[in-house]
Formats: C-alpha cells, sequence, structure tokens
C-alpha cells in the first residue's frame, strides 16, 4: 500500500492533515516542508496522494504540481490543493495546472478525509 505525501511548511498543518487522513491512507504518510524536499521524496517513494500548500519557501505549490503533472510515473496521481488562498485566480490557476481537488484552510478533518477517499477510490 502506497503512502501519502503532505507537503505544507507547517509542521502543524501536516499533523492535523495526517490525523485527519489517517483512517483513509493506510499506507502511512510522508512529510515534505517544501516543494523541493517533496520531489526529493517523490523520486524516492511511491505516493498514492498527494496533499500540498501553494505558499511554500522555495518552491510554489504550483511548481510542485507542474512538476507532477509532468513526470510520466506521477502525471496520474490525484493532488489535493489545500490552502488559505480562497481567491478565485488561485482555484483558477491550481485547475490549470491540474489539481484534483482544491480546498480551503480551515478544513474539517471529516470534509478532507471524505474528499480524499472519493479521488482514492476513482483512481484507476
Amino acid at each position: 500500500m502506497e503512502r501519502t505525501l503532505v507537503v505544507d511548511d507547517s509542521p502543524t498543518i501536516r499533523r492535523m492533515v495526517m490525523a485527519s487522513l489517517r483512517e483513509v491512507c493506510l499506507g502511512g504518510f510522508l512529510e515534505a516542508a517544501s516543494g523541493l524536499e517533496a520531489c526529493e521524496k517523490l523520486a524516492l517513494s511511491p505516493v498514492s496522494l498527494i496533499v500540498l500548500d501553494l505558499n511554500m519557501p522555495d518552491m510554489h505549490g504550483l511548481e510542485l504540481l507542474a512538476f507532477v503533472r509532468r513526470h510520466p510515473a506521477l502525471k496520474s496521481l490525484p493532488v489535493i490543493v489545500l490552502t488559505t488562498r480562497a481567491d478565485q485566480e488561485s482555484r483558477g490557476a491550481a485547475a490549470a495546472a491540474g489539481a484534483s481537488l482544491y480546498l480551503t484552510k480551515p478544513f474539517t478533518p471529516q470534509h478532507l478525509a471524505e474528499q480524499a477517499r472519493g479521488l482514492l477510490e476513482a483512481k484507476p
């Protein structure tokens, strides 16, 4: 069973996401505090789902999303963008970059878990 990669520069948010998805993502979790760290983790370990923030220190979440969508082995992975940015421009940019789902913080654990479960069940 593959893991879920949680990418956010806030350790608190990463812990909240992992606690929310514990019953959905049974393969466990990988954590990354930046986009570059996420790229390194993706090169070393297969994942079944990515939850990522947009605002990160060294690589914007949309750049990471573009990297995932260009990579032949990763391009079909479900990606949830979880961000504080609620504006339509950010939503549109994430959709254009290939986000599977766009959620805003604060989030409820139940909603995040339901959305993640739906994406994982729909995965080919």
